[in-house]
């Protein structure tokens, strides 16, 4: 399931709202500069990224992308991704919509050795 963002535009300014009662996990994300997390997907959840802070490289399925702060990227449910923290590192907030269970880890590569 992809998150499907609803936007409100007000007089004062405006909201987006990312969840309207789905089963979510909410996260942040911290990469630190010059260091990646595995390359990996899941099989029961999708993922909402927005970079909150710093830069880096954001990989989904074999394109990379330049990150900067504001950027937001969609993950879908069998998608291969991975971030890497830029010269400052790189904080994203990461919303999961689905089944949530860090079990549901499928890892491709791993310079740690968790493969």
């Amino acid at each position: 399931m992809e998150l499907d963002i609803y936007e409100e535009k007000h007089p004062w300014g405006g909201f987006r709202q990312f969840t309207h009662n789905e089963n979510t996990t909410v996260k942040i994300l911290t990469v630190l500069k010059d260091e990646a997390f595995s390359l990996q997907s899941h099989t029961k959840r999708s993922e909402f990224w927005k970079v909150i802070k710093g830069s880096g490289i954001i990989e989904i399925d074999g394109i990379k992308f330049v990150a900067r702060e504001g950027d937001e990227f969609n993950i879908k449910i069998g998608e291969k991704h991975r971030i890497y923290g830029g010269n400052t590192g790189v904080s994203v907030l990461e919303i999961s919509t689905g089944e949530f269970d860090e079990g549901d880890i499928v890892r491709y590569e791993d310079k740690y050795g968790r493969v």
